[in-house]
């Protein structure tokens, strides 16, 4: 017989496993809500839109409704005055944290509210393709407005120690982060980037680009882009490739993992590279410890740590893979059976030096390395005056041009080429972007400690052995689920706090060359 004083820990570690059955119930209603998503943006006809708010938003309300049940916090309460079962040092004491964090977050706002959200999000996205289509901003600003009063409601319901309303919902993507925090690094790199691009346009030779205009169908782009993504490891038994407009990964559920991409015909990088931007988010996805057996499903240890780390492996896949010499020395034999007689001209040699040359560009999720973050950092500043009512949604195209003009020195064309050119605010990611800058500074951080770590990786990957680099990640990142918060596990793996001095060395270390410098 036990003795007595086993009975409490016992009860404990079954409340716990009761709490934990409670947010998978939370993570699958969340799961069916993906997936009504995912169909909006690849297979829903056009006229179904306005039922599909009305889905999306009963779908919002039934898991807001089981996210908040007061028993939720009985149990949680309950877990957490076991000492042994929190420890923070502890997989379930980590669990129990984020646990509270995401209760607190969600008894904070009205079930109304998160109904309205999700239904006026459903809608602004169908108009936002309509405008964006039409290249017409008017179409989509009176979305914009209410979906922008929606997400003020939001951040206040939430609040924000620091007082500034974009930390709250900044909050939600990045924990910890601060808007303050992130335009003291944002700043200086601009600044170095900025540099950078004027020192390559001045004095460098910028290598031959016709390799980017071949015609290549989109057939044999698809067929290309799944080749890639098998030899990245992502699991097309428990995932798939589709097309729509803006490019984007769900994580839905266990062995549920959808990618989609987008093709020009004239310009089969933008395809491949988005396609492995995705790939990178999957493989994380696929690789969080979400097993029915390992019964960690629907509990932060089987979520991603935050958005900035989700991107730095979709970044770390797209471009420290996919633009690397290695990579194509590899990849070219595949293009050319895959990709036709158009690529067959061109060695690898050209193909890297042409996927690597630094251009401002209107798009961008098109832009390359060099000028990638000066896009990201613009939206940072217009969606944080929107925010803090600074800037008014009928003056955000202005606002827009005038940026682009000044970070990159381009005059936008048109709304299509301009402020219409990203989903996120139609459903209201405020306090989203910052985190695709985040992503790649953790993966410039990352790819130093990691070459350090496996033997000869620029040797593997130039033979197409990707996959020590995912079981690296697999062992090092995406096991630990949401166990340590981002920059807790930057600095636990590279042994140093987050700096943008790897992603400089990476930038100039790579691109210099490629220019003659």
């Amino acid at each position: 017989m036990k003795p007595a004083t086993d009975a409490p820990a016992a009860t404990t570690n079954t409340t716990y496993a009761e709490l934990c059955t409670r947010f998978r119930e939370v993570a699958t209603i969340n799961s069916v809500g993906s997936l009504v998503s995912w169909d909006q943006e690849t297979y829903m006809p056009p006229a179904a839109g306005a039922h599909r708010a009305e889905q999306m938003a009963l779908l919002s309300s039934l898991s807001h409704a089981r996210q908040t049940d007061p028993k939720i916090g009985e149990l949680l309460s309950a877990c957490e005055a076991d000492s042994v079962l929190n420890d923070p040092a502890s997989e379930t004491g980590a669990s129990l944290r984020e646990m509270r964090r995401e209760y607190d977050n969600a008894t904070k706002l009205p079930a109304e509210l998160v109904a309205e959200l999700a239904r006026t999000g459903s809608l602004a996205q169908d108009a936002w393709k309509d405008a964006r289509a039409k290249s017409d901003f008017p179409m989509f600003q009176p979305w914009l407005e209410k979906m922008l009063g929606l997400s003020r409601q939001k951040a206040e319901c939430l609040g924000a120690p620091s007082g500034e309303l974009y930390d709250a919902l900044l909050d939600l993507y990045e924990p910890g982060a601060t808007a303050t925090e992130i335009a003291g690094v944002f700043t200086p790199l601009r600044d170095r980037l900025a540099t950078f691009v004027a020192e390559l346009g001045d004095k460098g030779t910028r290598p031959d680009d016709s390799v980017l205009k071949i015609n290549v169908s989109e057939a044999r782009q698809h067929a290309f882009g799944q080749a890639v993504l098998k030899q990245m490891g992502f699991d097309f038994a428990a995932g798939r490739l589709d097309t729509t407009t803006h490019p984007f990964c769900s994580g839905m559920a266990p062995g549920d993992t959808r990618l989609t991409t987008r093709y020009d015909e004239t310009h089969f990088t933008g395809a491949l590279y988005g396609t492995m931007h995705e790939g990178g988010h999957g493989v994380y996805e696929q690789g969080l410890p979400k097993a029915p057996e390992l019964a960690k499903y629907g509990t932060p240890l089987a979520d991603s740590i935050s958005l900035g780390i989700h991107e730095s492996q979709s970044r770390m896949w797209e471009n420290l893979v996919g633009r690397s010499h290695e990579f194509w020395t590899w990849a070219k034999p595949v293009a050319d059976d895959l990709l036709g007689d158009a690529i067959r001209p061109y060695d690898a040699e050209a193909i890297f030096k042409a996927v690597n040359i630094v251009e401002p560009s209107f798009i961008r999720v098109e832009a390359d390395e060099g000028t990638y973050n000066l896009h990201v950092m613009l939206r940072f500043e217009l969606e944080r005056a929107m925010l803090a009512g600074d800037l008014s949604v009928a003056d955000l195209p202005g606002a827009w041009n005038e940026k682009v003009k000044s970070f990159l020195g381009l005059d936008v064309p048109d709304d299509a080429n301009g402020c219409l050119q990203d989903v996120h605010w139609s459903f209201g990611l405020m306090g989203y972007f910052p985190t695709y800058t985040l992503g790649n500074l953790y993966a410039a951080q990352l790819w130093e400690t990691i070459n350090e770590q496996i033997d000869d990786l620029p040797g593997k990957v130039s033979r197409g052995e990707l996959l020590p680099l995912l079981e690296w990640l697999q062992t090092n990142v995406y096991a630990h689920g949401r166990r340590y918060r981002a920059g807790e596990l930057c600095e636990r793996l590279t042994g140093k706090p987050l700096s943008a001095d790897p992603l400089m060395r990476y930038l100039e270390g790579k691109i210099r060359p490629v220019y003659g410098l």
